[in-house]
């Protein structure tokens, strides 16, 4: 289908999808992330896999919940960690299990002592 624009619907294959082609992204962890998501975003489109690489694999155990059923409550915790305040999720949805709120809670505060913003 030459004329169909694929776009990257999950976040944990941001990098592939990009490198595949993909001209757009529906994405969860930027509104935790923006600035480090964008450059991602940026050199992965542009094929830039000097620059993408390595962000990627810093973002990916977050980026990787997106893919999760709890993928919401993941990035509104990451949100409120980062200080933009995602608030609580609403029903259905129930506030992350101890182990998944230490997970994401750890790997949020490792990539903003990364600089990731």
């Amino acid at each position: 289908a030459p004329d169909l624009d694929l776009l990257i619907g999950a976040d944990d294959v941001l990098l592939e999808l990009a490198l595949a082609g993909a001209v757009g992204w529906i994405a969860g962890y930027p509104n935790a992330l923006p600035a480090a998501s964008v450059t991602l975003y940026r050199a992965a489109v542009a094929g830039d896999l000097e620059s993408a690489l390595p962000l990627y694999k810093s973002l990916h155990p977050l980026l990787r919940w997106d893919s999760k059923t709890e993928f919401v409550q993941a990035i509104k915790l990451s949100m409120d960690i980062a200080g933009r305040p995602g608030g609580p999720v609403r029903p259905p949805r129930a506030a992350l299990a101890g182990d998944q709120e230490s997970a994401v809670r750890a790997a949020t505060e490792k990539a903003l002592a990364e600089g990731l913003r």
